[in-house]
């Protein structure tokens, strides 16, 4: 399984972004995905799932009301959307996939992608 996330780049606050995970293989459709990332110096932190088929979402409360995740299992592909980012936001992004319904922690998911990073100026 590999993972290709995309998108990331510089944006002003207040501004929008659009990520993209394309996953390889057959099976994508029956996984949970998420998303993480990681400031420098610090942990990487959850930001948020969906289930198998897109039915159900969930984020961490940092990003609620601002950020959206989708999927595309015809397209094998995770989105998320970013907006009315703030620089606090400024990360390394990085789509995960599920070990099984997914969840909140790193240890929920088991296959990574090689992040993409999130830049946003005051």
């Amino acid at each position: 399984v590999q993972l290709q996330a995309s998108g990331g780049g510089l944006v002003q606050a207040g501004g929008s972004l659009r990520l993209s995970c394309a996953a390889s293989g057959r099976t994508f459709s029956i996984y949970a995905m998420g998303w993480f990332r990681q400031a420098p110096g610090k942990e990487r932190e959850f930001v948020g799932g969906i289930n198998w088929s897109g039915s159900s979402t969930y984020y961490a409360d940092s990003v609620k009301g601002r950020f959206t995740i989708s999927r595309d299992n015809a397209k094998n592909t995770v989105y998320l959307q970013m907006n009315s980012l703030k620089p606090e936001d400024t990360a390394v992004y990085y789509c995960a996939r599920g070990r099984n319904s997914g969840g909140y922690t790193p240890t929920d998911y088991n296959y990574w992608g090689q992040g993409t990073l999130v830049t946003v100026s005051s």
